[in-house]
Protein backbone atom coordinates (compact mmCIF):
# COMPACT_ATOMS: atom_id res chain seq x y z
CA UNK A 1 0.00 0.00 0.00
CA UNK A 2 1.13 3.66 -0.69
CA UNK A 3 2.27 5.35 1.69
CA UNK A 4 1.31 9.50 2.00
CA UNK A 5 2.32 11.75 4.51
CA UNK A 6 0.08 15.09 4.22
CA UNK A 7 1.38 18.44 5.45
CA UNK A 8 -0.94 21.19 5.82
CA UNK A 9 -2.37 23.49 8.50
CA UNK A 10 -5.56 23.59 7.63
CA UNK A 11 -7.64 20.92 10.18
CA UNK A 12 -9.97 20.62 7.33
CA UNK A 13 -8.33 20.17 4.31
CA UNK A 14 -6.09 17.61 6.37
CA UNK A 15 -9.68 15.87 7.34
CA UNK A 16 -10.63 15.88 3.35
CA UNK A 17 -7.98 14.75 1.86
CA UNK A 18 -7.56 11.46 4.61
CA UNK A 19 -11.04 10.65 3.88
CA UNK A 20 -10.40 10.99 -0.01
CA UNK A 21 -6.96 9.11 0.04
CA UNK A 22 -7.97 6.06 2.89
CA UNK A 23 -11.21 5.57 0.39
CA UNK A 24 -8.61 4.76 -2.49
CA UNK A 25 -6.26 2.33 -0.71
CA UNK A 26 -3.93 5.00 0.27
CA UNK A 27 -2.05 4.31 4.22
CA UNK A 28 -1.78 8.29 5.30
CA UNK A 29 -0.25 9.89 7.91
CA UNK A 30 -0.96 13.76 8.21
CA UNK A 31 1.20 16.58 10.17
CA UNK A 32 0.41 20.15 10.88
CA UNK A 33 3.50 21.80 10.66
CA UNK A 34 6.74 21.45 8.90
CA UNK A 35 8.79 20.15 12.31
CA UNK A 36 6.42 17.18 12.73
CA UNK A 37 6.54 16.70 8.39
CA UNK A 38 10.24 16.32 8.87
CA UNK A 39 9.67 13.67 11.98
CA UNK A 40 7.37 11.94 10.63
CA UNK A 41 9.05 11.53 7.25
CA UNK A 42 12.31 10.09 9.33
CA UNK A 43 10.34 7.60 11.18
CA UNK A 44 7.17 6.23 8.97
CA UNK A 45 9.41 6.85 5.09
CA UNK A 46 6.71 7.65 3.11
CA UNK A 47 6.54 6.70 -0.72
CA UNK A 48 4.82 10.45 -1.30
CA UNK A 49 4.61 13.97 0.10
CA UNK A 50 1.63 16.30 0.15
CA UNK A 51 2.99 19.47 1.07
CA UNK A 52 1.84 22.87 2.17
CA UNK A 53 4.19 26.00 1.76
CA UNK A 54 2.23 27.96 3.87
CA UNK A 55 3.30 26.08 7.60
CA UNK A 56 3.09 28.00 10.77
CA UNK A 57 6.41 27.03 11.62
CA UNK A 58 8.96 26.83 9.03
CA UNK A 59 8.55 27.36 5.88
CA UNK A 60 7.59 24.53 2.88
CA UNK A 61 10.25 25.49 0.64
CA UNK A 62 12.63 24.78 3.86
CA UNK A 63 10.68 21.74 4.56
CA UNK A 64 11.67 20.37 1.06
CA UNK A 65 15.51 21.18 1.24
CA UNK A 66 15.75 19.51 4.60
CA UNK A 67 14.23 16.01 2.91
CA UNK A 68 16.51 16.37 -0.01
CA UNK A 69 18.70 16.31 2.11
CA UNK A 70 18.59 12.83 2.95
CA UNK A 71 15.44 11.19 0.74
CA UNK A 72 14.20 11.38 -3.06
CA UNK A 73 10.75 10.98 -1.70
CA UNK A 74 8.38 12.11 -4.33
CA UNK A 75 6.64 15.74 -2.98
CA UNK A 76 3.99 17.37 -4.46
CA UNK A 77 3.44 21.09 -3.36
CA UNK A 78 0.30 22.06 -2.41
CA UNK A 79 -0.18 26.23 -1.96
CA UNK A 80 -2.47 28.86 -2.13
CA UNK A 81 0.69 30.65 -3.48
CA UNK A 82 -0.28 31.30 -7.29
CA UNK A 83 2.79 33.41 -8.27
CA UNK A 84 5.55 31.70 -10.76
CA UNK A 85 8.44 32.43 -8.43
CA UNK A 86 6.95 30.68 -6.20
CA UNK A 87 6.60 27.63 -7.77
CA UNK A 88 9.83 27.88 -9.07
CA UNK A 89 11.33 28.02 -5.81
CA UNK A 90 9.58 24.94 -4.61
CA UNK A 91 10.41 23.20 -8.07
CA UNK A 92 13.95 24.29 -8.06
CA UNK A 93 14.08 22.47 -4.55
CA UNK A 94 13.37 19.84 -4.75
CA UNK A 95 9.53 19.43 -5.32
CA UNK A 96 8.37 17.35 -8.20
CA UNK A 97 5.04 19.07 -8.81
CA UNK A 98 2.86 21.72 -7.48
CA UNK A 99 -1.11 22.39 -7.69
CA UNK A 100 -2.35 25.44 -6.82
CA UNK A 101 -5.17 25.98 -4.15
CA UNK A 102 -7.95 25.51 -4.43
CA UNK A 103 -7.72 22.30 -6.39
CA UNK A 104 -9.94 19.74 -7.33
CA UNK A 105 -9.73 16.04 -5.38
CA UNK A 106 -9.77 14.92 -9.21
CA UNK A 107 -6.66 16.49 -10.12
CA UNK A 108 -4.83 16.12 -7.46
CA UNK A 109 -4.98 12.09 -7.00
CA UNK A 110 -3.78 12.58 -10.83
CA UNK A 111 -1.04 14.16 -10.14
CA UNK A 112 -0.33 11.50 -7.40
CA UNK A 113 -0.28 8.51 -9.94
CA UNK A 114 1.68 10.14 -12.33
CA UNK A 115 3.96 11.10 -9.49
CA UNK A 116 3.93 7.74 -8.05
CA UNK A 117 4.46 5.95 -11.43
CA UNK A 118 7.94 7.72 -12.33
CA UNK A 119 9.50 6.95 -8.97
CA UNK A 120 8.37 3.11 -9.54
CA UNK A 121 9.54 3.28 -13.42
CA UNK A 122 12.64 1.84 -14.58
CA UNK A 123 15.25 2.43 -17.13
CA UNK A 124 13.56 -0.37 -19.71
CA UNK A 125 10.25 1.55 -19.88
CA UNK A 126 13.03 4.61 -21.55
CA UNK A 127 13.20 2.40 -24.86
CA UNK A 128 9.52 3.12 -26.01
CA UNK A 129 8.28 6.15 -25.31
CA UNK A 130 6.18 7.28 -27.70
CA UNK A 131 5.48 11.21 -29.29
CA UNK A 132 3.12 11.92 -31.61
CA UNK A 133 2.99 8.59 -33.28
CA UNK A 134 6.68 8.22 -33.04
CA UNK A 135 8.82 5.87 -30.89
CA UNK A 136 11.89 7.18 -28.71
CA UNK A 137 14.50 5.34 -27.16
CA UNK A 138 16.73 7.06 -24.88
CA UNK A 139 18.86 3.97 -24.60
CA UNK A 140 19.60 3.70 -28.22
CA UNK A 141 19.05 7.43 -29.01
CA UNK A 142 17.37 6.68 -31.74
CA UNK A 143 14.01 7.73 -33.09
CA UNK A 144 11.47 6.06 -35.22
CA UNK A 145 10.90 6.86 -38.64
CA UNK A 146 14.41 7.96 -39.47
CA UNK A 147 13.84 11.26 -37.22
CA UNK A 148 17.62 12.57 -36.46
CA UNK A 149 18.44 14.58 -33.33
CA UNK A 150 21.38 16.98 -32.45
CA UNK A 151 23.34 15.81 -29.42
CA UNK A 152 22.12 18.89 -27.49
CA UNK A 153 18.45 17.76 -28.24
CA UNK A 154 18.92 14.56 -27.20
CA UNK A 155 19.77 15.89 -23.99
CA UNK A 156 16.72 18.32 -23.53
CA UNK A 157 14.42 15.72 -24.30
CA UNK A 158 16.09 13.22 -22.16
CA UNK A 159 15.56 15.14 -19.19
CA UNK A 160 11.92 15.54 -20.21
CA UNK A 161 11.07 12.32 -20.86
CA UNK A 162 12.71 10.42 -17.88
CA UNK A 163 10.31 12.50 -15.73
CA UNK A 164 7.09 12.13 -17.40
CA UNK A 165 4.55 14.48 -16.34
CA UNK A 166 6.89 16.34 -14.35
CA UNK A 167 7.76 20.42 -14.43
CA UNK A 168 11.27 20.72 -15.48
CA UNK A 169 12.38 24.48 -14.73
CA UNK A 170 13.94 26.50 -16.86
CA UNK A 171 16.97 26.90 -14.74
CA UNK A 172 17.13 23.20 -13.90
CA UNK A 173 17.28 22.59 -18.29
CA UNK A 174 19.04 25.55 -19.04
CA UNK A 175 22.23 24.18 -16.20
CA UNK A 176 22.06 20.82 -17.02
CA UNK A 177 21.85 21.39 -20.62
CA UNK A 178 24.46 24.38 -21.24
CA UNK A 179 26.39 24.45 -17.78
CA UNK A 180 25.94 27.86 -15.02
CA UNK A 181 26.70 30.47 -16.57
CA UNK A 182 24.09 29.92 -19.31
CA UNK A 183 21.07 30.39 -16.20
CA UNK A 184 19.49 33.66 -17.95
CA UNK A 185 19.67 32.56 -21.36
CA UNK A 186 15.76 31.27 -22.01
CA UNK A 187 16.06 32.00 -25.80
CA UNK A 188 18.05 29.02 -25.91
CA UNK A 189 15.40 26.66 -24.72
CA UNK A 190 12.53 28.43 -26.51
CA UNK A 191 15.06 27.89 -30.05
CA UNK A 192 15.30 24.17 -28.70
CA UNK A 193 12.07 23.36 -27.91
CA UNK A 194 10.63 25.01 -31.44
CA UNK A 195 12.78 22.68 -33.07
CA UNK A 196 12.52 19.43 -31.23
CA UNK A 197 8.56 19.96 -31.35
CA UNK A 198 8.97 20.25 -35.33
CA UNK A 199 10.02 16.70 -35.40
CA UNK A 200 8.07 15.00 -32.65
CA UNK A 201 4.66 16.37 -32.92
CA UNK A 202 1.94 16.03 -35.41
CA UNK A 203 1.02 19.72 -35.01
CA UNK A 204 3.90 22.42 -33.63
CA UNK A 205 2.10 24.93 -33.19
CA UNK A 206 -0.31 23.02 -30.86
CA UNK A 207 2.19 20.20 -29.20
CA UNK A 208 0.21 17.71 -27.08
CA UNK A 209 3.67 16.25 -25.78
CA UNK A 210 5.83 18.79 -24.99
CA UNK A 211 4.21 21.45 -23.24
CA UNK A 212 5.42 25.17 -22.09
CA UNK A 213 4.39 26.49 -19.00
CA UNK A 214 5.12 30.33 -19.12
CA UNK A 215 7.23 31.46 -16.70
CA UNK A 216 8.31 28.52 -15.11
CA UNK A 217 9.78 25.66 -17.56
CA UNK A 218 8.77 22.57 -19.71
CA UNK A 219 6.41 19.31 -19.26
CA UNK A 220 6.45 16.08 -21.66
CA UNK A 221 3.07 14.67 -20.96
CA UNK A 222 3.02 11.53 -22.39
Amino acid sequence: MTKILVVDDEPQLLRALRINLVARHYDVEVARDGGTALRHAAGWHPDLVVLDLGLPDIDGVDVIHGLRGWTSVPIIVLSGRSGSDDKVDALDAGADDYVTKPFGIDELLARIRAVTRRSTGHDAELAEIEIGGRSVDLVNMTVSGGVRLTPTEWRLLAILLRDPGKLITQRRLLTEVWGDAYVKETHYLRQYMAQLRRKLEPDPARPRHLLTEPGMGYRFQP
